[in-house]
């Protein structure tokens, strides 16, 4: 087995990689620590290098806020004599165990388990330690550059850990199997009902022409404003998960009726969305529908309040098969044998630039945000983002995050109600700002904002409350302009916030690199109108 590695070691490389400005070598220096680390500690050290203890969907979670981790290190006193080191796999099982305590008095036994573990680790320990539980690690190290790092340790080509992190889920499994098992284990990793993989996700077209030109011939969909589900089927038993890959089907009994009745398939896995309508059958606002999908009481009551309707768009599996590399042509003809016309999204196939405007327009007019297009000739890859799909909306609108907060003014001076946004830079792995609002939340959502920001407090500083990035809301803005003011260069014009997208992690926000393609595309626009005036 050999000698346990020290936490301190970890600590070492987070604090190399944090003074490394370049990508590459920080994925060599990541690479060549993960390559000498014992079997045993590789997915422990990549979870803790990642910042989540847990993987996604595993609906567990280590429940020790901000205030928590304060209150005991005020009080513990830190690296004894006589105690022990910390070893990465001793953090990790304590970390594991401290998410287990719940129920009547687990808050105080929580501290205690904490204070417990911070008295065996020195200053530096412990800042890492509480940088860790604070969630503040994933500001500098996201899945891109551990997967980058990953892919170098195993001599795997780094398509291949994506796909399998797509499919597990899991960074420390993927190292795991990556470092110690070989290529060969990846290549036999499968789809399999009730094991969610990571949603394929769309990249991003400024307009029709653009996806036209890109994809040629394309299959055009309505882009819906509603939560996306995977759902597993087998038999008579149905389990519908989140994009985060939780588990909703408690709160869905309606579509799994739906599923149970309507999908003729023994064994599927089937990519959709979920729409919240009213009695008319229009959508609902997105943030109505999130109340239900959150609700854990009166789900049945719910039903009835907030009807919803299943739109399917994808499969990937069939009766014992996966079909996820199968173009997406097929993937949708084997949908349609499967599923009713009504279950399914509405789309067009055409090359033709006046037919897919007249689709947009009619995606518009029902409520809905725009289209996508979709490559036919694609195949299926979980957890990657890329141009075989790629929307278009009808609004300027970005994903972001929410990194601090004011406290407001006048009728709003008891909320936390102006919002600092960042979007990703996806080269750094960090957020960095574009501006701030305090428009398009009603009262209720900055009273629940207020209380939800709180949890995340990471320091305070007159009116201003820093935050771990979490929460994302998707906003929408008149323009981008070139700013001094912002660490990203440039700000968003009138920005103001349509959603809290809850169903969103922070590493999906839109990135510096999208805020320069609008940027510039702007230009573009602005001097062929000029040049159409002479």
């Amino acid at each position: 087995m050999g000698t346990a590695t020290h936490f301190l070691r970890l600590v070492n490389i987070l604090k190399e990689l944090e003074s490394t400005s370049s990508r590459k070598e920080k994925a060599l220096k990541l690479s060549m620590f993960l390559k000498e680390l014992p079997k045993d500690e590789i997915s422990p050290s990549v979870m803790l290098i990642s910042g989540s203890i847990f993987p996604d969907g595993s609906g567990q979670i280590l429940n020790i806020s901000v205030k928590t981790v304060s209150k005991v290190l005020s009080t513990c006193k830190q690296g004894t004599l006589d105690s022990s080191p910390l070893t990465i796999k001793g953090l990790y099982s304590q970390l594991v165990d401290l998410a287990s305590l719940n129920g009547r008095g687990s808050k105080a036994r929580r501290e205690v388990a904490l204070s417990s573990l911070l008295s065996r680790a020195s200053d530096v320990e412990t800042e890492y330690v509480s940088k860790i539980l604070q969630g503040e690690l994933r500001i500098g190290l996201a899945d891109g550059l551990i997967l980058e790092a990953i892919s170098k340790a195993s001599s795997i080509d780094l398509n291949t850990i994506k796909s399998t992190y797509g499919l597990t889920g899991n960074l420390g499994e993927t190292a795991r199997m990556a470092l110690i098992e070989g290529i060969e284990k990846l290549k036999n990793i499968c789809l399999k009902p009730f094991s969610p993989v990571r949603p394929m996700l769309a990249g991003t077209a400024q307009n029709l022409e653009e996806a036209i030109r890109i994809h040629g011939r394309t299959s055009l969909e309505h882009k819906l404003d509603g939560v996306r589900v995977q759902i597993h089927k087998e038999g008579y038993r149905v389990e519908i998960y989140s994009r985060s890959l939780s588990k909703i089907t408690q709160n869905l009994p309606d579509i799994v009726n739906l599923v149970q009745s309507e999908v003729m398939a023994d064994e599927t896995i089937l990519d959709g969305e979920v729409v919240g309508v009213d009695s008319e059958y229009r959508p609902i606002p997105f943030q109505d529908l999130m109340r239900r999908i959150g609700r854990m009481a009166n789900v049945h009551e719910s039903i009835s309040k907030i009807p919803v309707r299943l739109f399917l768009f994808d499969i990937l599996y069939l009766d014992g098969r996966s079909v996820a590399s199968s173009t997406y042509e097929v993937r949708r003809q084997q949908l349609e044998c499967i599923c009713s016309k009504g279950m399914l999204t509405p789309r067009i196939v055409t090359d033709n630039i006046a037919q897919a405007e007249m689709f947009f327009e009619d995606s518009i007019r029902r409520g809905h945000e725009g289209v996508v297009s979709k490559n036919l000739s694609g195949i299926y890859t979980p957890g990657q983002r890329g141009k075989e799909w790629l929307k278009i909306k009808k609004a300027d609108a970005l994903d972001v995050v929410i990194v601090a907060a004011d406290w407001g003014s006048g009728r709003r001076f008891r909320w936390l109600s102006n919002y600092h946004l960042a979007v990703r830079d996806s080269h750094r792995e960090t957020y960095l700002k574009v501006g701030k609002t305090f428009k398009g939340l009603t009262d209720e959502e900055f009273e629940y904002m207020t209380v939800r920001l709180l949890t995340l407090k990471v320091s305070e500083n007159d009116f201003t409350v820093k935050v771990r990035p979490e929460i994302v809301v998707e906003v929408a803005y008149d323009e981008v302009q070139k700013s001094p003011h912002y660490d990203s260069g440039y700000a968003l014009r009138f920005a103001r916030i349509k959603k809290i997208r809850e169903d969103k992690s922070p590493r999906e926000v839109d990135t510096l690199d999208r805020l320069e393609e609008i940027y510039e595309a702007k230009f573009k626009r602005k001097a062929r109108s000029t040049w159409n005036q002479h």
